[in-house]
């Protein structure tokens, strides 16, 4: 059998941007890595799908040996259909050119039926489009298909005892959007074989495609020109209006008209860079370190979250904390004292254990400094709802919460460096740049949530013991940091 030009995730990636599919297919060379955070994307969408195969269990598995060995997959496919297979997981079918790799197929008493299943909570435009592609090689390969579905998860599903695979999975079908999108598909497959068969990369500019619906594998490629401080970078300005800007000929500060909409916080960011000039309000700064209640808790969170919950009392990609960083200082000029929680992963909720600590290590009195207070409060409120025991003690430590974020948040205090951002990853090197993430092993939230989600799933590899201080050196270095920036806002 002749080989695929398209499947399901090219037809996709041709749908947004041309130049995005043809490069895929001759200069794989300029595609990115798959980051860490794609991996574990990857491979929750995985699991989910493995899980929803139990929805309709004793099915034939087509899934090929290799990747790239699809085409017996779907002669594998039509040898089970012909011998009778009821239910077929990976089934494999292949229609002028194009590849569609189905989750779940089902011949039941009303006769087919295709399920395709997302680990997402909610079903996208493109997720239509992605099951009429399926539906279009699967039709024209001879199955007359009854019904089509969308499998995906539950978000209101809370997890008490085993896992209730009706209650976690939602199945809509989508026939109907289907049939609607189906007369145009057979262009769409004539247009995107043309763009591959062509002789040269597509001239195609950047743009709002490049991130919609879907962030590009070859952004790197096609943004290279495009400068530090672009127009870009303007913090909270909206991608139309930064294509309005660059569509127009304007990429760089200097070239941004003094009439355009930008807001009082943009220009300060945009003059702060043209002419290297810090703005700091003392007034506000002191008013707000003046505010401040001794004994002083520094205090971060970090939390996992999987699409299947794990813990009792959870609900789908909640965020669960599992590890806390606290610096204490005691008074102004005290010795500063650090206490840290991170969680076993042996299968216990490590929700309890945490909230004992943490109660445990943050006295009944004096501040609690956080940055971005809307994060650690929403976590303590989560806790509190879900054991209610301690919602007395949670309750007294919200009260006292303060946000660090708010002085550069609001702007009081701002330099070049920060580059429009208020965020901690930008406000440290600004403001203490010999504080660095870039010496750790692990440098951001991210990589931790999903190395923990990892250990805890029994499917981490690598010297858990020296991950673990790790973990623990990155938590740190947060609430280290913001007894540092601290440090800074006093002294001006």
């Amino acid at each position: 059998m002749e080989k695929h030009l398209l499947s399901k995730s090219t037809f996709i990636k041709g749908m947004q941007c041309h130049k995005a599919l043809y490069l895929g297919k001759h200069h794989k060379e300029l595609k990115a890595e798959v980051s860490e955070a794609q991996e574990a994307i990857f491979s929750q969408g995985t699991r989910v799908g493995e899980l929803a195969q139990q929805l309709f269990p004793g099915g034939v598995d087509c899934t090929p040996e290799s990747y790239y060995d699809f085409q017996k997959a779907v002669i594998r496919t039509q040898e089970e259909i012909a011998k009778g297979t009821k239910i077929i997981y990976e089934a494999a079918f292949q229609f002028n050119g194009v590849l569609a790799a189905l989750d779940i197929l089902v011949n039941d008493d009303n006769g087919w039926k295709a399920y395709e299943v997302k680990s997402s909570t909610s079903i996208s435009v493109t997720y239509h489009m992605d099951a009429t592609i399926q539906y279009y090689a699967i039709t024209n390969s001879g199955i007359e298909l009854k019904d089509i579905f969308i499998v995906h998860i539950n978000n209101e599903y809370e997890k008490n005892g085993p896992i209730d695979l009706k209650e976690l999975f939602t199945i809509e079908s989508v026939k109907d959007i289907v049939l609607g999108i189906m007369p145009g598909i057979p262009n769409q497959v004539a247009a995107l074989k043309k763009v591959l068969n062509q002789n040269e990369i597509p001239d195609i500019d950047i743009g709002l495609h490049c991130s919609d619906p879907y962030g590009c594998d070859f952004s790197a490629h096609c943004w290279k020109d495009i400068p530090e401080n672009s127009v870009f970078d303007i913090a909270n300005l909206r991608a139309n209006k930064k294509f309005e800007l660059y569509d127009s000929g304007v990429i760089s500060f200097n070239e941004i008209p003094e009439d355009f909409p930008l807001n009082e916080n943009q220009w300060m960011q945009v003059n702060s860079e043209l002419n290297n000039e810090s703005f700091i309000d003392k007034k506000k700064i002191k008013n707000f370190v003046n505010d401040l209640q001794y004994p002083l808790y520094f205090m971060d969170f970090e939390t996992f979250a999987t699409a299947v919950p794990v813990f009792d009392r959870s609900n789908p990609y909640q965020q669960l904390v599992f590890q806390y960083s606290l610096h204490i200082l005691p008074t102004e000029n005290g010795e500063l004292i650090h206490k840290e929680f991170l969680a076993e992963t042996n299968g216990v909720d490590p929700r309890i254990p945490f909230i004992e600590r943490l109660i445990g290590d943050c006295g009944t009195t004096g501040d609690i400094l956080v940055y971005n207070i809307g994060f650690e409060k929403g976590k303590l409120k989560d806790l509190a709802e879900a054991f209610p025991n301690y919602l007395f003690q949670i309750g007294k430590m919200i009260e006292r919460l303060k946000d660090l974020m708010i002085p550069f948040q609001q702007r009081w205090y701002y330099t070049p460096a920060m580059r429009g951002s208020y965020s901690i990853k930008k406000v440290l090197p600004a403001l203490v740049p010999e504080l660095s993430y870039e010496d750790l092993t692990i440098k951001e939230g991210g990589t931790a949530s999903n190395t923990f989600a990892k250990m805890l799933l029994g499917e981490f590899e690598g010297d858990v013991m020296q991950t673990r201080k790790d973990l623990l050196e990155y938590c740190k270095l947060d609430t280290m940091a913001m007894v540092e920036i601290l440090k800074t806002l006093k002294s001006v």
